[in-house]
């Protein structure tokens, strides 16, 4: 495989990701240290990369627990130093502490050693620029251009590593800021951080929320992740977290991703909650005629529902951090969701603030003397489903996304009109239901949201697009 396949392999459309050793290893990670130095250290006149003026610059590193994490960091912060780059070592925390360290130091950008909520096999790198915006497109494929053709044979001088900073309390404190935690009533709480990072955290919850008993399930730092993969969102993955509310008789349960900027919630019933729900219900509590509500075209009507009826405005964005922080910052959003579990606050500079979102979950709680089925079963209105189709090549995408547009295109002729719209993939929208056909932006995949009224009509139009796409 040579140099350059592997490049246009690993650069995604929020990252750089891809199978350790293979298409991430210690001799790429070398590559992305310089190759973001540079980009980090100049302001690029043309395609010569030639720098207009030098400035001496800082940046976080961290990384998450794989196995392979410490070897990529040691190997990328060697990159970065022979840039002549500044580095602060954050060392082993979650992606938003990691974002709120480029933040609070005022720090020119970073990079997270990180394959996110990706299996063991995976690894890779999320890059950050000021204020922890991520590249943009058009920056990213500078970046992906100054690896393929960057001279990496000279080293400069100037740049050290920092003394390790410890930012985890400070960033809790900032979290607290936000919070009213001494509101939240006595309830315990099981918590699942699928032997990721998100362990790290987990005694500083402890400390915090005195009020409450937390269970910890599998929180010992494992990189193989020993009992299930890091991804909440596969129902496969909170089985265990689902039985284990069950017999604590916990009032609810949550679980996190591999590099903890997600967070899946389970009620007391151990039953898992779709988190456009809890997007609502944070809407609901907290958001009273506030201002502009991001969501994305696989989010649920209840969100816009919710958003609308609370006194705001709503704004669509595509899906993925890139397109949603740059879209909040442009627009002046106060919250955004996505229906992974991202969840997104202006008061935290856009940065995914999972922990945020628990303890608003837990003041809604306590001050409403619900249960979390109950509260979120205020806004449960709709019935959704979402498949993945899986193709050899993402390129064939839109030949299956074209077909299912055709038919539809048609079926208005004869029938009721729909809605039609193109924000991110196909949307096809009519008064009592609705489905959104995508492209994964990061593996071969085409990704079907489909929502209705009633549960019949959902297994009617499942059925109907599942034969228009003909991948079963």
């Amino acid at each position: 495989m040579s140099c350059m396949y592997k490049i246009d392999t690993i650069f995604k459309a929020y990252d750089i990701r891809g199978i350790y050793p293979d298409e991430i290893n210690k001799d790429i990670a070398y590559k992305v240290g310089r190759a973001a130095g540079k980009f980090f250290n100049a302001q690029f006149e043309d395609k010569s990369f030639r720098p207009r003026a030098k400035k001496e610059k800082n940046i976080a590193l961290a990384r998450d627990n794989r196995l392979p994490s410490e070897e990529l960091f040691q190997a990328v912060r060697e990159g970065i130093k022979d840039e002549g780059i500044n580095v602060m070592d954050v060392g082993l925390v979650i992606t938003p502490i990691f974002c709120f360290s480029v933040i609070k130091f005022k720090l020119d950008g970073g990079i997270m050693v990180t394959a996110s909520h990706n299996p063991k096999e995976y690894n890779g790198f999320k890059i950050i620029k000021k204020n922890a915006l991520p590249l943009n497109p058009k920056e990213s494929d500078t970046l992906k251009e100054i690896l393929i053709r960057g001279d990496f044979s000279k080293k400069s001088s100037g740049g050290h590593i920092a003394i390790k900073k410890e930012v985890i309390n400070d960033y809790i404190d900032a979290i607290l800021e936000l919070s009213h935690v001494n509101e939240i009533a006595s309830y315990k709480i099981v918590i699942d951080t699928a032997n990721g990072v998100s362990g790290v955290i987990v005694p500083e919850l402890k400390k915090h929320l005195k009020n409450a008993e937390i269970v910890g399930l599998f929180n010992e730092l494992d990189g193989s992740f020993p009992n299930h993969d890091p991804n909440p969102i596969y129902p496969q993955n909170t089985k265990s977290l689902q039985e284990r509310v069950l017999s604590e008789h916990a009032d609810l349960g949550i679980a996190f991703d591999g590099d903890g900027d997600r967070i899946l919630f389970i009620d007391e019933n151990g039953e898992r909650i779709d988190p456009d729900l809890i997007a609502a219900t944070i809407i609901r509590y907290y958001f009273k005629r506030a201002g502009k509500v991001l969501y994305t075209a696989v989010t649920s009507r209840i969100v816009r529902e919710e958003a609308l009826d609370s006194g705001n405005e709503v704004v669509c964005s595509r899906i993925g951090h890139t397109f949603i922080k740059e879209t909040m910052e442009r627009e002046k959003v106060i919250f955004g969701c996505e229906a992974s579990g991202h969840y997104y606050f202006q008061d935290t500079y856009y940065v995914e603030s999972p922990l945020l979102v628990l303890f608003k979950i837990m003041e809604a709680m306590s001050k409403s003397k619900m249960t979390l089925s109950a509260l979120v079963g205020q806004l449960q209105k709709f019935y959704q489903n979402r498949t993945d189709f899986k193709i050899k090549n993402i390129s064939e995408a839109d030949n299956y996304i074209k077909r299912v547009e055709v038919r539809y295109k048609k079926i208005s002729r004869f029938g009721r009109l729909p809605n039609i719209f193109y924000i991110d993939g196909l949307t096809v929208e009519y008064t009592d239901w609705w489905f959104n056909l995508r492209a994964s932006n990061t593996e071969p995949v085409i990704r079907l949201t489909i929502e209705a009224d009633t549960e019949e009509l959902l297994v009617e139009k499942t059925q109907e697009i599942r034969q228009f796409i003909g991948l079963d």
